[in-house]
């Protein structure tokens, strides 16, 4: 199975956290100190891996990201030191957890520029595969990118719009925006897609799969199609939507999501390799990775 680093957003999308929180807000102490030379090892081995592959295939915005945090590739960086960073550019900061959390935890999180993060990293057999999200994913993946004004604002309304829609009972729609867009998106940049989601830019199989690979289609976003679209947790995605400029993730922010969910509610689910009519197709995709899967 070759899947970036967590098979789940990090909220809701899979079992609950384990454990019992002693902060009500689920987080804990990095314990920074404590990471062995073999888990400093790790992240170099990682970091490394993705220094190579990421160049000409991420977007502007992640490249530089990656500049300002200066995270060292020898070893894990302080969340602390991460955090004095990302406060001074856009008001955001890093918070150690264990693992999963609960949705209201997670949503309460980013709708007061608070990332949480899972505190641990991968053994070095784990290197392309992880249930959970890890210090690499949440770090590597996600944190260049909320050092960009429009990514650090739409994320803090995804965390306020998920308080809502817990409520409203239509999470699952808005999961998938996260999910097509944070996780897995795709922007275009001098006419090419490019990578912006933390889950491919942290991966390195679905860095060049989601780009190069004849397979997967490649479609513009469309927010209500991606609300209805289902998704792989399991294995590279079918399909990803690609967004002209990281600025329509804030037009989004300005929408009452309550009338489309409630127009969409009864409407069929697109099952994640589906092509519409309707669809703005850039790559119209084999689907030859994922067939091959299902008759092996």
């Amino acid at each position: 199975m070759q899947y970036p680093t967590a098979t789940s957003a990090k909220h809701g999308l899979a079992a609950g956290a384990a454990g019992t929180p002693h902060r009500a807000d689920w987080t804990i102490d990095q314990g920074w100190k404590n990471y062995t030379p073999a888990e400093h090892a790790t992240w170099k081995t990682l970091f490394q891996r993705q220094a190579k592959l990421l160049p000409g295939r991420a977007c502007d915005e992640f490249v530089a990201g990656m500049k300002r945090l200066a995270i060292d590739a020898d070893q894990i960086p302080d969340f602390l030191q991460l955090s004095d960073i990302l406060g001074k550019h856009t008001g955001w900061r890093v918070v150690a957890v264990p693992g999963l959390v609960p949705d209201e935890v997670f949503f309460e999180h980013l709708a007061h520029r608070r990332f949480p993060a899972g505190h641990f990293i991968r053994r070095a057999d784990q290197l392309d595969y992880l249930q959970e999200p890890d210090v690499f994913h949440d770090v590597f993946g996600h944190v260049p990118m909320l050092l960009n004004p429009t990514i650090a604002d739409f994320i803090q309304a995804y965390g306020q719009g998920g308080l809502r829609a817990q409520k409203l009972g239509h999470l699952k729609r808005l999961a998938r925006v996260y999910w097509y867009t944070v996780e897995f998106g795709l922007l275009l940049q001098k006419g090419e897609p490019r990578i912006y989601g933390a889950g491919i830019a942290s991966s390195a199989s679905e860095s060049v799969f989601s780009l190069e690979d004849a397979s997967p289609n490649r479609i513009r976003f469309q927010l209500e199609r991606v609300m209805r679209t289902n998704y792989r947790i399991d294995d590279f995605q079918e399909t990803y939507f690609v967004i002209d400029d990281l600025e329509k993730l804030l037009e989004f922010t300005q929408i009452d999501f309550g009338p489309i969910y409630q127009r969409i509610a009864p409407l069929p689910e697109y099952e994640p390799g589906d092509v519409l009519a309707e669809d703005q197709v850039i790559t119209r995709g084999t689907g030859a990775y994922h067939k091959a899967k299902r008759k092996g």
